[in-house]
């Protein structure tokens, strides 16, 4: 079963319902030539996935750019593909003592322009704020979404890591609806379900991208004692539906009714194709409140 698309009905604009997340690229044991990249993106096409996460600071700021040298050798790919990326974060080093944040005009327009060099791209499809920034002028971050859209340089603009607060303030003076919050969450990380985070999205009617998850692959290396109860929880499902516990995971973030969006992180071809049929395991209500429980360490009040 090829992993399918889902519409994001305000923007009129879909994406794979699983991501694959450009983060980890660099760390690839079987490196990074423009070869084994297009052999990663084949793949991704093959299984449905057509959405790729980037974020300019991936991979020390070189994640984009080794994607884009792997597109130009086959640009034909270009237009099956769709790209997301980030902006907003500044890393410490020679140019910056401090990390911060910079979401004035010039920062996103420069970013943005950035991306599109290294991606060697004409347009991004969706371009996402890393993180709120305590000083985002939300009139000013607004205005230069509008410009960049405008001028066909972007699509769509959204946010990620925000809190409903930070979103609904940015929503109200954006015309356009804002695309995604993309958030961390996963059985260990559940706070989103409790925050407003997904509320949020169901009542805006737009579908959150998760982050992590797998825990940073903490789910398949379980240490502590709710990390064992939790693996042993999903090896018990994925055993009565002749699955792998992978398959059990990414199933129990379809059951949401906000249409969450997994990005996949690891550079495993096989894990990669192993999370896409990850739809053909659903889960009942009571089992994926049982993971919930476990991972929790308590059950629902």
């Amino acid at each position: 079963m090829n992993v399918p698309q889902i519409e994001f009905t305000k923007n009129i604009f879909s994406i794979s319902r699983l991501v694959y997340g450009i983060w980890r690229l660099h760390e690839d044991k079987e490196g990074t030539s423009p070869e084994k990249i297009l052999q990663k993106i084949e793949v991704c096409l093959s299984l449905g996935i057509d959405t790729f996460d980037h974020a300019d600071i991936y991979g020390g700021f070189e994640n984009e750019e080794l994607f884009g040298k792997a597109l130009a050798k086959l640009p034909t790919l270009k237009s099956k593909i769709k790209i997301i990326t980030k902006c907003g974060i500044q890393i410490p080093g020679s140019k910056f003592p401090t990390k911060h944040y910079n979401t004035s005009k010039e920062h996103i327009r420069y970013s943005v322009e950035r991306s599109l060099r290294k991606l060697q791209v004409d347009k991004l499809d969706v371009v996402l704020i890393h993180r709120p920034d305590p000083l985002m002028d939300p009139y000013e971050l607004a205005e230069i979404f509008e410009v960049l859209i405008k001028e066909g340089k972007v699509l769509h603009f959204g946010v990620s890591n925000f809190t409903t607060s930070q979103f609904q303030m940015l929503q109200s003076v954006y015309k356009k609806p804002l695309f995604t919050n993309q958030v961390e969450f996963h059985p260990f990380h559940t706070e989103p379900l409790f925050d407003g985070t997904f509320d949020q999205a169901l009542e805006s009617k737009f579908h959150p991208m998760v982050w992590s998850p797998t825990a940073g692959g903490r789910i398949f290396t379980p240490k502590s004692e709710r990390e064992l109860a939790t693996f042993s929880k999903l090896q018990e499902i994925a055993k009565l539906k002749g699955s792998g516990v992978d398959q059990v995971l990414y199933s129990w973030f379809l059951n949401h009714p906000s249409g969450l969006v997994p990005i996949l992180g690891t550079n495993d071809i096989k894990r990669i194709q192993s999370a896409a049929s990850s739809f053909s395991y659903p889960l009942s209500r009571m089992e994926w409140f049982s993971i919930l429980e476990v991972a929790r360490g308590r059950e629902v009040a």
